[in-house]
Formats: structure tokens, sequence, C-alpha cells
């Protein structure tokens, strides 16, 4: 058994965009017209318009726009609307990998099949872009773990906090207890 997860955008706390409505977007680009990606995408024209001018309601701003005549005709994406691909590809990204993530698990409550967990005491963290080193002091030594910044940013993890460390064949991941209020 495997757990599932579905992911949308939300403005206002109203449904905004999901994978259907990204799909759209994405098949308006690649197509330049509006008529193709619904060919394409087998769906009426009439609920294309709607579903777009729906989002753009919401949002305030359009996501595509459409050119008549000319060579240069077509349905394109605004900027908004690349931004709404990227925002929404970001987090089903995150939300995928977090799905994946044994110690994720384990941080609401789940067990996690790693035997090899050793607590420590994060020394330094050194955040570089994308990636971040965590030196974690485990007596009488210590280890590096090489994470993403993001990590280090979701878990709050800074020099002084109590955490343990994952050791995989592959990988050592970090997790830290989360404080409750």
């Amino acid at each position: 058994m495997e757990a599932k997860t579905k992911v949308w955008l939300a403005e206002d706390g109203k449904p905004l965009i999901g994978a259907g409505k990204v799909e759209l977007l994405k098949t308006i680009d690649e197509e330049r017209s509006l008529r193709k990606a619904c060919m394409k995408m087998d769906i009426s024209y009439k609920h294309a318009w709607n579903v777009l001018n729906k989002i753009s309601e919401r949002l305030g701003k359009d996501v595509v726009k459409t050119v008549r005549g000319g060579k240069d005709q077509g349905t394109f994406l605004t900027e908004e609307g690349r931004r709404l691909i990227n925002e929404y590809e970001m987090n089903r990204k995150f939300i995928n990998s977090t799905m994946e993530d044994e110690g994720s698990w384990e941080n609401i409550g789940l067990a996690i099949s790693a035997r090899n967990k050793i607590p420590g005491k994060v020394v330094s963290v050194d955040k570089e872009g994308i990636v971040a080193r965590v030196k974690i002091e485990i007596d009488p030594s210590a280890l590096t773990s090489v994470i993403t910044s993001e990590a280090i940013d979701r878990l709050d993890i800074k020099e002084g906090d109590e955490v343990f460390a994952i050791i995989k064949s592959t990988e050592v991941l970090i997790g830290k207890k989360m404080k409750t209020e």
C-alpha cells in the first residue's frame, strides 16, 4: 500500500489551479493556439475559455493573451501564466519529495525503516545556493551531511539544535523533533 497526494494552488481559500489546468496552460504554450490545445486534450473550446477566464478572474491578471491576424497570431501564456505553472510544479515536486522521504514521514509520527539513527548536535550550517552542509557532533566524533538549503529552512535547523542523523546506504539524512506548542 502507498500514500498518494493531489496538489493544487488556491487563492483566498478557493481552488485556483491543479494538474488539469496546468496541463491546459502547458499545451497552449506548446501549440501556441487554444483551439489546437483543446483538440490535443480532447476538451471543448468553450470549457477551456471558461477555465482560463475563471483563473484570470481569481488572480486579477490574465494567464493567456490572444493575438489575432497576421503570421504571429495565436494564444500565448502571459508571465502570470508561466509563474503559475512554475509555482505549481515547485509545490508538486516538494510534496512528492516529502512523500518519498522517510525522514519526513517520521516528522508526522510515522515510523521509518532506517535502523542507524544517531542523535547529535548541530555545530555548523553552511548554505551555498541550493545545497547546505550540516556538521553534526556525535561524541566523540562528528559527521557532515549534504542536504538542500530548502530542507534546512523547512526543518529550521541551526547551530545548537539537537537532531538525529539517519544513515542509509546511499546518504545521511537529518531529522529534528518539531516543537509542539
